[in-house]
């Protein structure tokens, strides 16, 4: 894949080609496989990320137990997504700006 590197010192992209390897147990088709692997970054794109960006599960300083809080980001995050909400950041806002539009996900 052909990916961009901007260079801190003097702010220009350089042009960087790299090699993912990836392992499977089963044979596939060359079209079944390339299904699998966008189907693991869905997953990756659509949940991790949010979790990790917008809801600030990286940056948080609970140790001890992470694991309530965890499972409380993502009852947030399936409830917005039952919703319907495709930009949780862009609802996050809407809500801290107006917080009777929590009533608005209690419908469903």
């Amino acid at each position: 894949r052909l990916t961009w590197v901007k260079q801190p010192a003097t702010g220009r992209w350089t042009e960087r080609s790299e090699t993912a390897f990836y392992v499977c147990q089963i044979p596939l088709s060359a079209a079944d496989f390339a299904k699998a692997v966008r189907a693991h970054w869905t997953v990756e794109n659509r949940n991790h990320h949010v979790r990790d960006v917008t809801l600030g599960e990286d940056h948080s300083r609970i140790r001890i137990p992470p694991g309530p809080f965890t499972r409380i980001r993502s009852f947030a995050l399936n409830i917005l997504r039952a919703n319907g909400v495709r930009n949780v950041a862009q609802a996050r806002y809407a809500t801290a700006l107006n917080p009777d539009k929590l009533f608005d996900y209690a419908g469903s």
